[in-house]
Order: structure tokens, then C-alpha cells, then sequence
């Protein structure tokens, strides 16, 4: 397989960079950031402090986060839930950047980055 990972601040155009390489390259586009956002969104729906360790990492246990494509485009799931839309609100946004501060989350989803760049050509970003 073949993964490529694009790094850079927000706003420096990886997210278009990674789209069209993967489109051109015939690979995936893994939108990482949204992984965490799917994390931050369990939280809440959960009534968890996002920012409390102690609150974030049960949250963890057995949920089911997974990117499916559909028509060529990249949805997540959480669950059997197209959550797609509703990891773009605001709250979820901050609640995707207090997660991603954890450890145990950055775990978590390096492992669910691994599986799928093991199993597929990628970009991810």
C-alpha cells in the first residue's frame, strides 16, 4: 500500500491538496481532523466534559467510528449514523480540538488510521 500524509497549519490548503492528489492517484482521502470531531461529537451526545480525561477515555470502549464512501465521497459514521453534517458545528469543533489534546484518543485513532492505511492507498490529512 501507499499512504501519504500531508501536515501544515489550518488554512494552508491540505485538505484541497489531499482531495485532488487522491482523486488524481485514484487513492482514498482520509480527512483525519474529521475522526477526532466524530470522537468530540460521542462526547457530547454523551454529556461528557471533552476536556476531562477521566470523562473522554470510556467513551471510547467499543464505539464504532468508520469513513465509508459513498458516490466518492468520503462520510463517517459513528455507529450506523452518517454523522457527516453534524461534526461541522461549531460545538463540535471545539470539542474535536479538547479531545485531541488526550492521549488515549491520539491512540486510538492512530490505530484506525493504521488499519485503514493498511488496507487501502491513501492520503490522509
Amino acid at each position: 500500500m501507499i499512504n501519504i500524509a500531508i501536515d501544515g497549519p489550518a488554512g494552508a490548503g491540505k485538505s484541497t491538496i489531499a482531495k485532488r492528489a487522491s482523486k488524481e492517484l485514484g487513492f482514498i482521502y482520509v480527512d483525519t481532523g474529521a475522526l477526532y470531531r466524530t470522537v468530540g461529537l460521542n462526547v457530547l451526545r454523551q454529556g461528557k466534559d471533552t476536556k476531562n480525561p477521566d470523562d473522554v477515555i470510556p467513551t471510547l470502549e467499543g464505539v464504532d467510528i468508520s469513513l465509508r464512501f459513498v458516490n466518492g465521497e468520503q462520510r463517517v459514521f459513528l455507529g450506523e449514523e452518517d454523522v457527516s453534517e453534524a461534526i461541522r458545528q461549531n460545538e463540535v469543533s471545539m470539542a474535536a480540538s479538547n479531545v485531541s489534546a488526550i492521549p488515549a484518543v491520539r491512540e486510538f485513532l492512530f490505530s484506525l488510521q493504521r488499519d485503514i492505511a493498511e488496507k487501502n492507498n491513501c492520503i490522509m490529512d
